[in-house]
């Protein structure tokens, strides 16, 4: 089973700098204070499509990590290493297509998947979502999106997102298929396939309990997401690109660029 819990936003930002504001986000926790969970970040791939001009990007975002109180109470230490901090890697990829208005990303974590599996999908849109999909039939008989840029299209002020949380938790499983396995030689084995059932049943509302946990701690996750983003968006809107890099970087030390 995978549970999944979709919310739409929209920033009051245009899109070019929502895009920017995005990789920046874990930049510095002097740049988004809700950011300090974040111990690291490092690019493992970026490149421009020659034929499409799509930027794709791969980073791999190191955080700390508390696994939910009652995820922790529900199983074994064995299973979840204990309580407390701790620090796990995050697998973010994405798409932008600056010229047709949009984003892909999706993020998913490489740690605990046996106990959760949590990818995270944004589409970001200069255009809301029941427009950023349609299509329509141009004067010239062809086929052109909204989002296929023209000329004369002014750019929005505004910024869409739609992001998906798909919870997946695995603990027991493949347990269970191997019990299945070995139980399925005769009917000599029934009372075995029973207790297995009862096993399996038990594992499956585990997994159920744990997805249900984290989904529930969705919400809270996205307000302290939108209100870093919302800042880093502040603080590039009032003081400019190149003024927020240097500062940062003066900040921390290291060489100052010049303009």
């Amino acid at each position: 089973m995978v549970l999944t819990h979709t919310t739409n936003h929209t920033y009051s930002h245009p899109f070019p700098t929502v895009t920017l504001a995005f990789f920046l986000r874990y930049y510095s926790p002097q740049l988004n204070p809700f950011s300090s969970h974040v111990l690291s970040t490092d690019t493992i791939s970026s490149h421009i499509d020659p034929k499409t001009g799509r930027l794709h990007t791969t980073r791999i975002h190191m955080k700390k990590t508390r696994l939910p109180s009652a995820v922790v109470k529900l199983l074994p230490s064995s299973v979840t290493g204990g309580g407390g901090d701790k620090s796990s890697y995050v697998l973010e990829t994405s798409v932008v297509d600056i010229k047709e208005g949009w984003m892909k990303t999706e993020s998913k974590n490489l740690n605990y998947t046996g106990v959760l599996s949590v990818i995270e999908q944004q589409h970001y849109s200069a255009n809301p979502p029941d427009q950023a999909g349609s299509i329509s039939l141009s004067n010239s008989g062809t086929v052109a999106s909204p989002l296929t840029p023209t000329p004369h299209r002014p750019l929005s002020s505004n910024t869409f997102v739609t992001t998906t949380f798909s919870y997946r938790s695995m603990l027991g499983a493949k347990k269970h298929e191997r019990n299945m396995e070995s139980t399925d030689g005769g009917e000599e084995h029934g009372t075995r396939r029973f207790g297995n059932w009862i096993s399996g049943w038990g594992a499956k509302r585990i997994q159920q309990s744990i997805e249900a946990i984290a989904s529930n701690k969705t919400d809270d996750q996205m307000i302290k997401s939108r209100d870093g983003m919302r800042i880093v968006l502040e603080r590039l809107r009032n003081n400019g690109v190149v003024a927020v890099l240097r500062e940062l970087r003066r900040r921390e030390g290291k060489s100052v660029f010049e303009q």
